[in-house]
C-alpha cells in the first residue's frame, strides 16, 4: 500500500493505522488521542502494545537499513 492515507479501511484498521503512522511520522507528538481512538474500537492493552511494536520495530528496521545504505535485492 502507497497511500495508507487514502484507502478506504474499517474504522477499528483506520484507527491502528493512523496510530502507526502518527507513531512514525511524528513519535514525539503526543499519541493519547490515537490510542483513545483504538481502544474506542475494542482493542485491548494486548493489541494496543502489540501495534505499537510492529510499528516501532518496523522504524527501527527502516532506518538502521537507510543509515547503513543497504540496498534491497532485486525482486525475482
Amino acid at each position: 500500500m502507497r497511500d495508507p492515507d487514502g484507502i478506504a479501511l474499517d474504522a477499528r484498521t483506520r484507527a491502528l493505522v493512523d496510530l502507526a503512522l502518527a507513531l512514525t511520522r511524528h513519535p514525539g507528538a503526543n499519541a493519547a488521542e490515537y490510542i483513545e481512538r483504538v481502544r474506542a474500537e475494542g482493542v485491548t492493552d494486548r493489541g494496543l502494545h502489540d501495534a505499537v511494536n510492529v510499528a516501532a520495530y518496523f522504524n527501527y528496521v527502516n532506518r538502521v537499513a537507510l543509515g547503513l545504505g543497504v540496498e534491497l535485492e532485486p525482486e525475482g
